[in-house]
């Protein structure tokens, strides 16, 4: 089916009647999403997706579904908008689990008074997102609010992937001598939305690092297929990250300070407002728990990607002190990794 040329629309932003399920509703919905997302699927039009099982079954034997909520302010950041870390997200959450990313759904709820134009930036952006990703925007819903009832636009999507046979990867299978493996700098989306609201005067701009992931995936499980831990670290970071898998898995980890890739500028700002890169949120980074020996080959195949030149191994899963993370600091000396308490920075994500 051929795209639907965008109809011209009256009003130049949203207004109240684009979400009472009128005309004009009808008219944003073929002017903005079916044509901006241009899936078959979605342009059937139907109140739900329809998902052909032969498909799916033909992939892998376990279906995977996630869902998350999108708030970040401001809705544009350098390197990246709220479209683009919308899908990203979705399709990292069902790639750290091992699935293959297939399908995406989006609900948008709308502040009245938006700019047209803005809202075709996102769903352009998503656009180019999801076919990057390989994945397509299959069906979704458009609720519009009162001016101030919301701040501008929250995007919530869900996810579906299938997870290969034979693939396992889960919190709880981190193992003493399995090494710790991440696929690039720290903090940087936390850093860019500091950037973004224009408070800091940086010399150099700090771009996000939203990024779908799962053609990473993909190419570790080609190379070790019993990865036994992923998990991209978004809110909380890295910090966070570590500190779920020791729980979960009844060990410590201990990570070296001076094996963690830092940006300059990051580790500047973080200086300056006092904050700690080590639980700055990413939008485009995984930390995997791997079996020692597969460690070297798999951190060759993660510098070789375009998603993970920069990566490192940064630490290892030790026995005892069952969900303990330990620094060992640039100093010498060595600090335990608690789980962030409360939020270093709000609407990151």
């Amino acid at each position: 089916m051929s795209n639907p040329s965008p109809k011209p629309l009256p009003s130049e932003t949203i207004t109240l009647a684009h979400g009472a399920g009128g005309k004009a509703m009808r008219d944003l919905i073929d002017s903005v999403f079916v044509g901006g997302f241009a899936s078959p699927q979605l342009q059937e039009l139907e109140d739900q997706a329809r998902l052909d099982l032969a498909e799916l079954t033909a992939r892998g034997d376990r279906l995977a579904l996630t869902t998350d909520s999108y708030v970040v302010d401001p809705l544009f950041f350098p390197g990246g908008d709220i479209g683009k870390l919308a899908v990203t997200g979705t399709v990292n959450d069902l790639a750290v689990g091992g699935a293959k990313p297939l399908y995406i759904t989006c609900g948008m709820v709308i502040e009245e008074g938006l700019p047209l134009d803005t809202l075709r930036q996102i769903v352009a952006s998503m656009k180019i997102t999801a076919d990057a990703a390989g994945v397509a925007i299959v069906t979704g819903d458009t609720k519009v609010v009162h001016r101030g009832a919301a701040d501008k636009l929250f995007i919530n999507t869900a996810g579906v992937g299938v997870i290969p046979i034979g693939v396992d990867i889960r919190a709880t299978r981190a193992q003493p001598g399995d090494k710790i493996l991440i696929n690039g700098h720290l903090g940087d989306h936390g850093a860019a939305i500091v950037d973004a609201h224009g408070e800091m005067s940086l010399d150099n701009r700090i771009e996000t690092d939203c990024q779908p992931l799962n053609a990473l995936v993909e190419t570790l499980l080609g190379i070790c297929p019993d990865l036994h831990c992923l998990r991209d670290a978004t809110r909380g970071g890295l910090a966070t990250v570590l500190n779920e898998f020791a729980a979960s898995s009844g060990v410590s980890i201990r990570i070296d300070e001076s094996a963690l890739p830092v940006r300059p500028g990051v580790r500047g700002m973080c200086e300056l407002l006092g904050l700690d890169p080590l639980y700055l949120a990413n939008e485009g980074k995984l930390v995997a728990v791997v079996p020692a020996d597969a460690a070297e080959a798999l951190l060759a195949a993660m510098k070789g990607h375009p998603a993970g030149r920069d990566s490192a191994v940064i630490g290892e899963v030790m026995p005892g002190h069952a969900g303990r993370v330990i620094l060992d600091t640039a100093f010498g000396g060595s600090r335990i990794v608690d789980m962030l308490i409360g939020e270093q920075l709000p609407r990151i994500c």
